[in-house]
């Protein structure tokens, strides 16, 4: 029907006047959106999430674009998703982000399909409109995290960080980490001054002493415990839940399922593997990220690997977080992380093969 009312349309162009043409355009353009609109709403119907039970494959992609931050980079160096997926037809893009916001920001419009992040991100990018789906749970390494201070510093306690400059990336797992450790130790977040910067812009302005205290996570923050003037302050120890999610766009997740079962279960070997063999997996990693080999050991030494399905517990987590972020008037308005999400069905077909 639709290829119908364009021909009909190009027959009633020629027939127009040239001083109309820019007024012709406009209308054809609005009337195109509309008509593609009414169309993309009668598809999607209520549950934009939605894994199709009927056939959830009927177009299979023949690619999948990976973001990844420089903590996952082990999935990209390994090569197991193209050893699992190019036979079947399907290859393999990798982009990599400085962050997790950044990530999912590439994601909403899509230039990405895939991607993991800490649980702060997801919340931001929801709350900004962006059409994103949990895919999996990340098990916390709570360890690899932590609030930096320069080595001399006067700062010891975490009540004196009040009144000080603190430098993160918006957004991420380590500014959620920061609004609980504040609290914890009797703290608002109105008592500290947000700086708020990239990973690599907050280590230049921490080392410059442009900052007092910098809150980061690995390997960020064993690069700069090991190998520069820094101090840990306090960590993510008994603070952080959750470790963070895969997730994918919304159209990925409701097309493609076949495939996103496939990565999740090359994850998960990984994981298994990387847990049995740590010293192997700093050795693989010190060279490809630049960073000294005991600085890797000591990053991967306090990391747990694994991934975990999400459960209504991690729902109801996730939903703490979001409630936080809206608290604090950091986020535009209040969100149901529910609407994210799968339902229970689609995420048992899912979860990788035990």
């Amino acid at each position: 029907m639709f290829q119908r009312l364009i021909i009909h349309l190009r027959k009633w162009k020629s027939r127009i006047s040239i001083r109309s043409i820019p007024l012709f355009g406009a209308f054809i353009t609005g009337l195109c959106l509309s008509v593609l609109f009414a169309a993309c709403t009668a598809d999607n119907g209520s549950n934009t999430t939605a894994v199709s039970v009927n056939n959830p494959n009927a177009n299979k992609a023949s690619v999948i674009r990976i973001g990844y931050q420089k903590s996952a980079i082990l999935l990209k160096n390994k090569g197991l998703l193209e050893k699992r997926l190019n036979p079947e037809g399907v290859s393999v893009e990798w982009l990599e982000f400085a962050a997790g916001p950044q990530l999912l920001e590439a994601m909403n419009v899509g230039s990405i399909d895939f991607g993991h992040v800490g649980e702060s991100p997801p919340i931001f990018a929801q709350a900004a409109g962006a059409a994103i789906t949990y895919i999996a749970g990340i098990i916390p390494s709570p360890a690899g995290s932590a609030i930096l201070v320069n080595k001399d510093s006067p700062i010891q306690t975490v009540q004196e960080l009040k009144g000080k400059k603190i430098a993160f990336q918006r957004g991420s797992s380590a500014h959620y980490m920061l609004v609980q450790i504040l609290e914890k130790y009797g703290l608002q977040y109105s008592d500290i001054e947000a700086v708020f910067l990239a990973p690599a812009d907050a280590r230049a302005a921490f080392f410059r002493g442009s900052v007092d205290a910098w809150a980061i996570w690995d390997p960020f923050y064993a690069a700069a415990e090991e190998s520069a003037n820094a101090r840990k302050l306090i960590d993510g120890t008994g603070i952080n839940k959750q470790g963070g999610y895969y997730l994918a766009s919304q159209t990925f997740a409701a097309q493609q399922q076949e495939i996103i079962k496939a990565v999740l279960e090359e994850i998960q070997e990984l994981e298994t593997w990387s847990t049995e063999n740590r010293e192997e997996v700093a050795a693989t990693l010190a060279p490809i990220l630049g960073i000294e080999l005991e600085t890797l050991r000591t990053s991967t030494n306090r990391r747990t690997f694994g991934i975990t399905p999400i459960t209504p517990e991690l729902i109801t987590l996730q939903q703490e977080v979001a409630d936080k972020f809206y608290e604090l008037n950091l986020i535009p308005k209040q969100i149901n992380v529910r609407e994210a999400m799968l339902t229970p069905e689609q995420y048992a077909a899912l979860s990788p093969k035990s």
